[in-house]
């Protein structure tokens, strides 16, 4: 069987998560690196997609979109396999969706538990099955996931998201050793806190003692955590795989 060349450059790309804040700039920066994109949101999000589209399209994007909940396996399957089929080959998977469900361990619910190691976790999972084949067969693809400064150093009332996102770079890293030899990188990306409708929820007291202690004074903007997504996808970064790269501020350093 003759195997497909690899691109040139990375050409197409999924988003899941792409609808959120970061997935809506990660997908403007992999947009102005010149790929095609179809990103992933949820059902719940339907009624505010048209508005999200336009806002993209006003400054020249046009992102194709599938909705679905990741964290049912047979849902993530059909959207994935829409999204396949509208991309014919998938160059970019950026698995970005997620959600917290805090509580204090010792309140902390089995539903809970589950709901945020399904969200975040298992729907990396789903996702990246969908594609990971293929781009070993066609000798080029990039995976990042969006994982958390939680899942380096933990948090208080996080037990599940701290974990979700700890198992997702083990994840990476065991992909990123079986990609390796037919040219598929893995990599792991952990943002700080960062300017997102999730953060502005929380109470103004609380994020000032957050932002306290992070030694750059402030929380990430979006576009900030999309650009080493878009470096991390570039052709040119062939040589990173197995990595975590910390955006966070300077909250977390590790050796």
């Amino acid at each position: 069987m003759t195997q497909t060349p690899p691109p040139a450059a990375p050409r197409t790309a999924i988003v899941t998560g792409g609808t959120g804040a970061i997935g809506s700039a990660i997908c403007r920066a992999l947009a102005a690196a010149g790929l095609e994109i179809v990103a992933i949101g949820h059902p719940a999000e339907g009624a505010r997609i048209p508005a999200w589209r336009q806002d993209l399209s006003a400054s020249g994007v046009d992102v194709a979109v599938e909705l679905a909940d990741l964290a049912d396996a047979e849902a993530a399957a059909a959207a994935m396999q829409r999204a396949c089929a509208r991309l014919k080959a998938v160059d970019v998977l950026v698995n970005a969706a997620g959600i917290t469900r805090d509580a204090r361990f010792v309140k902390m619910t089995p539903e809970q538990w589950r709901a945020v190691l399904s969200s975040n976790l298992d729907s990396v999972f789903f996702c990246t099955r969908a594609v990971f084949a293929d781009m070993c067969v066609r000798g080029f693809g990039r995976i990042v996931n969006i994982a958390s400064v939680n899942g380096q150093k933990g948090q208080f009332g996080q037990a599940n998201y701290a974990a979700a996102k700890a198992g997702m770079h083990g994840l990476t890293m065991s992909l990123a050793l079986e990609g390796a030899r037919h040219g598929v990188t893995v990599n792991t990306v952990s943002p700080g806190y960062v300017r997102t409708p999730m953060t502005a929820a929380i109470k103004p007291e609380v994020l000032q003692r957050i932002v306290a202690q992070i030694p750059l004074g402030r929380m990430a903007e979006p576009e900030e955590i999309a650009r080493v997504v878009a470096f991390l996808c570039a052709r040119e970064s062939a040589y990173i795989t197995g990595a975590n790269l910390p955006v966070n501020g300077g909250l977390y350093m590790s050796a």
